[in-house]
């Protein structure tokens, strides 16, 4: 907009400083990376007093066929509603509707396969709803895996 070249150095530590100060406890609120940027979030200690006293209503939960597909559309992408529905078994017209209403995911183009189908990938309102960054921040298949302990055996007993 104003063509000006500034340092990334200077960003950076602009971006540094609005971290310290505003992590100090007389602020209701810090700066946040998220979806490639940053915003001013409330601290998690403020989130319910404020949530009173705006009597604002929670954000509706996604039904579980609305999060298995937006789990797999987050992890193929880009996918097409066929690939998802072959990885489900089952129709998922209407949880595609209702993410792509809610603006979790988001067209990204015609397939190259016969009929080219819509290709489906998340959008960056996805990425602050999750409060990441970068897809590769998503959880890995390792990170949701334990120890399988037999009845009666815990940790300590092993």
């Amino acid at each position: 907009m104003f063509n000006a070249s500034v340092p990334e150095i200077d960003i950076t530590g602009a971006i540094q400083r609005l971290t310290e100060k505003y992590q100090q406890d007389e602020f209701s609120f810090q700066l946040n990376k998220s979806a490639g940027g940053y915003q001013f979030l409330t601290k998690p200690s403020y989130q319910a007093s404020i949530g009173i006293m705006l009597k604002q209503q929670s954000k509706k939960r996604l039904s579980t066929s609305a999060l298995e597909t937006l789990s797999i559309i987050a992890y193929k992408q880009p996918v097409s509603k066929t690939e998802v529905e072959n990885i489900r078994g089952v129709n998922c017209d209407y949880a595609v509707q209702k993410l792509l209403e809610k603006g979790l995911i988001e067209i990204q183009g015609k397939g190259h396969t016969v009929g080219r189908p819509l290709i489906y990938g998340t959008s960056a309102k996805f990425m602050e709803y999750f409060g990441i960054s970068e897809i590769a921040e998503l959880p890995t298949p390792k990170d949701f895996s334990q120890e399988i302990n037999s009845i009666g055996e815990g940790p300590e007993n092993q």
